[in-house]
């Protein structure tokens, strides 16, 4: 998460991504960005939590496609709940950059 403090050196805004605003990285547990996020010290804020699923959700999505790809793995392999929602997930990130909604550059891990 990277942060912008107000002139008493607090936290006074975050954001996933580094901009102008928002320029020092601060991890997501460090006990001054979960009393900022409203959670208590020592126990991760939610929305620390849920940006961190998130993140996790890309990486395992990508974890999937290099298997499949190297052949380690079919996905046929993975249960068809998995197959539909890996699908219907590949489905919108490919509308979503047709309409130019999501920047994906990282490409894969």
């Amino acid at each position: 998460m990277y942060v912008r403090r107000d002139t008493e050196g607090r936290i006074d805004q975050v954001s996933r991504e580094a901009n102008a605003a928002c320029t020092e990285f601060v991890a997501a547990d460090a006990p001054e960005m979960v009393a900022f996020l409203g959670g208590d010290v020592g126990e991760p804020a939610p929305a620390a939590l849920q940006a961190s699923d998130l993140e996790l959700i890309r990486v395992l999505e990508d974890l999937v496609e290099v298997l499949t790809d190297k052949g380690v793995i079919r996905f046929t392999d993975l249960p068809e709940a998995a197959q539909k929602k890996l699908l219907g997930r590949k489905d919108l990130r490919a509308s979503a950059q047709r309409l130019n909604l999501v920047e994906d550059d990282e490409g894969l891990l």
